[in-house]
Protein backbone atom coordinates (compact mmCIF):
# COMPACT_ATOMS: atom_id res chain seq x y z
CA UNK A 1 0.00 0.00 0.00
CA UNK A 2 2.99 2.48 0.88
CA UNK A 3 4.32 1.98 -2.98
CA UNK A 4 1.05 2.63 -4.12
CA UNK A 5 0.53 5.99 -2.73
CA UNK A 6 3.88 6.99 -3.34
CA UNK A 7 3.21 6.46 -7.04
CA UNK A 8 -0.03 8.25 -6.71
CA UNK A 9 1.95 11.37 -4.93
CA UNK A 10 4.74 11.33 -7.71
CA UNK A 11 1.35 11.18 -10.53
CA UNK A 12 0.08 14.77 -8.56
CA UNK A 13 3.53 16.15 -8.77
CA UNK A 14 3.38 15.67 -12.49
CA UNK A 15 0.51 16.97 -12.78
CA UNK A 16 0.75 20.16 -11.28
CA UNK A 17 3.88 20.94 -13.06
CA UNK A 18 1.84 20.15 -16.52
CA UNK A 19 -0.53 22.26 -15.29
CA UNK A 20 1.67 25.01 -14.19
CA UNK A 21 3.59 24.73 -17.64
CA UNK A 22 0.18 25.21 -19.20
CA UNK A 23 -0.38 28.34 -17.53
CA UNK A 24 3.15 30.01 -18.46
CA UNK A 25 2.92 28.98 -22.14
CA UNK A 26 -0.87 30.07 -22.39
CA UNK A 27 1.52 33.52 -21.34
CA UNK A 28 4.12 33.16 -24.17
CA UNK A 29 3.40 34.84 -27.24
CA UNK A 30 4.71 32.17 -29.39
CA UNK A 31 2.10 29.86 -28.15
CA UNK A 32 -0.11 29.51 -30.88
CA UNK A 33 -3.77 30.98 -30.59
CA UNK A 34 -5.75 27.65 -30.88
CA UNK A 35 -2.92 25.96 -28.26
CA UNK A 36 -3.50 29.43 -26.23
CA UNK A 37 -7.42 28.65 -25.80
CA UNK A 38 -7.12 24.94 -24.96
CA UNK A 39 -4.09 26.08 -22.67
CA UNK A 40 -6.47 28.87 -20.66
CA UNK A 41 -9.77 26.76 -20.54
CA UNK A 42 -7.52 23.52 -18.99
CA UNK A 43 -5.17 26.21 -16.89
CA UNK A 44 -8.71 28.01 -15.90
CA UNK A 45 -10.81 24.50 -14.85
CA UNK A 46 -7.55 23.02 -12.75
CA UNK A 47 -6.97 25.67 -10.65
CA UNK A 48 -10.68 27.11 -10.22
CA UNK A 49 -11.37 26.71 -7.05
CA UNK A 50 -15.51 25.23 -7.99
CA UNK A 51 -15.94 22.11 -9.50
CA UNK A 52 -18.48 22.10 -13.08
CA UNK A 53 -19.30 18.74 -11.36
CA UNK A 54 -19.25 18.86 -7.44
CA UNK A 55 -17.27 16.12 -5.88
CA UNK A 56 -20.60 15.41 -3.67
CA UNK A 57 -22.54 13.73 -6.60
CA UNK A 58 -21.12 10.39 -5.90
CA UNK A 59 -19.29 8.92 -8.93
CA UNK A 60 -20.08 11.60 -11.45
CA UNK A 61 -17.88 14.22 -9.02
CA UNK A 62 -14.48 12.95 -9.76
CA UNK A 63 -14.77 12.29 -13.12
CA UNK A 64 -14.09 15.54 -14.10
CA UNK A 65 -10.81 15.37 -12.30
CA UNK A 66 -9.64 11.75 -13.60
CA UNK A 67 -11.10 11.71 -17.18
CA UNK A 68 -11.89 15.04 -18.84
CA UNK A 69 -8.45 17.25 -16.54
CA UNK A 70 -5.93 14.60 -18.00
CA UNK A 71 -7.66 14.53 -21.72
CA UNK A 72 -7.78 18.57 -21.38
CA UNK A 73 -4.18 18.55 -20.54
CA UNK A 74 -3.00 15.95 -23.18
CA UNK A 75 -5.05 17.90 -26.38
CA UNK A 76 -3.19 21.10 -25.12
CA UNK A 77 0.24 19.64 -24.65
CA UNK A 78 -0.11 18.44 -28.21
CA UNK A 79 -1.13 21.54 -28.97
CA UNK A 80 1.69 23.42 -28.38
CA UNK A 81 5.27 22.95 -29.61
CA UNK A 82 7.62 20.63 -27.84
CA UNK A 83 10.20 23.37 -27.47
CA UNK A 84 8.22 25.85 -25.57
CA UNK A 85 6.63 23.03 -23.31
CA UNK A 86 10.03 21.94 -22.59
CA UNK A 87 10.71 25.36 -21.24
CA UNK A 88 8.02 26.20 -19.61
CA UNK A 89 8.09 22.80 -17.67
CA UNK A 90 11.69 23.55 -16.58
CA UNK A 91 10.22 27.33 -15.51
CA UNK A 92 7.05 24.95 -13.91
CA UNK A 93 9.23 22.29 -11.80
CA UNK A 94 11.01 25.69 -10.65
CA UNK A 95 8.74 28.01 -9.38
CA UNK A 96 5.80 25.36 -7.91
CA UNK A 97 8.12 25.03 -5.00
CA UNK A 98 7.37 28.35 -4.22
CA UNK A 99 4.25 29.22 -5.16
CA UNK A 100 0.62 28.20 -6.69
CA UNK A 101 -1.02 29.81 -8.83
CA UNK A 102 -4.55 30.52 -8.58
CA UNK A 103 -7.25 31.31 -10.79
CA UNK A 104 -10.12 33.44 -10.10
CA UNK A 105 -11.40 34.13 -13.52
CA UNK A 106 -11.41 30.02 -13.91
CA UNK A 107 -14.09 30.15 -10.85
CA UNK A 108 -16.01 32.90 -12.25
CA UNK A 109 -16.44 31.01 -15.11
CA UNK A 110 -17.40 27.83 -13.83
CA UNK A 111 -19.78 30.16 -11.25
CA UNK A 112 -21.40 31.04 -14.71
CA UNK A 113 -22.04 28.18 -16.32
CA UNK A 114 -23.65 26.60 -13.07
CA UNK A 115 -25.73 30.01 -13.09
CA UNK A 116 -26.25 29.52 -16.76
CA UNK A 117 -28.12 26.04 -16.20
CA UNK A 118 -29.75 27.00 -13.24
CA UNK A 119 -31.55 29.86 -15.13
CA UNK A 120 -32.26 27.50 -18.04
CA UNK A 121 -33.71 24.97 -16.09
CA UNK A 122 -35.78 27.77 -14.50
CA UNK A 123 -37.31 28.85 -17.27
CA UNK A 124 -37.73 25.74 -18.67
CA UNK A 125 -39.78 24.50 -15.13
CA UNK A 126 -42.06 27.87 -15.94
CA UNK A 127 -43.10 27.04 -19.75
CA UNK A 128 -43.08 23.50 -18.70
CA UNK A 129 -45.44 23.52 -16.08
CA UNK A 130 -47.01 27.59 -15.54
CA UNK A 131 -47.31 28.26 -19.68
CA UNK A 132 -45.38 31.32 -18.73
CA UNK A 133 -43.44 32.55 -21.72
Amino acid sequence: MPALLETWKQKARVLKVEISALYYAYRDPRTPWYARVAAAAVVAYALSPIDLIPDLIPLLGYLDDLILLPLGITLAIRLIPPEIMAEKRALARETNAREKPVNYVGALIIIFVWISIAALTLRWVLQKYFSLT
